[in-house]
């Protein structure tokens, strides 16, 4: 009889959910509107320490933000094996025409009428999990 298995998480340390994160090329956008949560899917990459998010969001709606949170995963079911990433900071518009050109052509978007926009994220609070399973004794 084979015993049964038990799902579990554990943390890890942020440069390994940064680690995590950089092998990652989507997740979401999470942020609030009229004390609501909004969660949108977001293409992202890590570069020199912070990262670029291009979200179909519309730039006025986060860039009076004071913190934006970006969240990515990759689980494998059924095993439930995996791992899962949050990301908090400090976010700004990327508004020079020749970065925002270079990341336009790096991450490809959504077309979500004229919401397309790209954000840069400090990260200042930084967490993840790998999941797995162990066998029940």
């Amino acid at each position: 009889m084979t015993a049964p298995t038990l799902r579990r998480m554990a943390d890890v340390t942020g440069t390994e959910a940064l680690w995590l994160l950089e092998g990652a090329a989507h997740g979401r956008l999470v942020y609030l509107r009229r004390e609501q949560p909004v969660v949108r899917p977001a293409l992202h990459v890590l570069e020199y320490g912070r990262l670029i998010v291009r979200a179909p969001v519309q730039a006025d709606v986060v860039s009076d933000r004071v913190t934006l949170t970006y969240q990515a995963d990759e689980i494998r079911l059924p095993a439930g094996s995996g791992w899962s990433v949050a990301v908090s900071g400090p976010a700004e518009l990327v508004v020079n025409p020749v970065e925002a050109a270079h990341y336009r052509r790096t991450l490809p978007g959504w077309a979500y009428g004229p919401h397309d926009t790209l954000l840069r994220i400090t990260p200042q609070t930084v967490s993840g999990h790998r999941l797995g399973t162990m066998e029940q004794r």
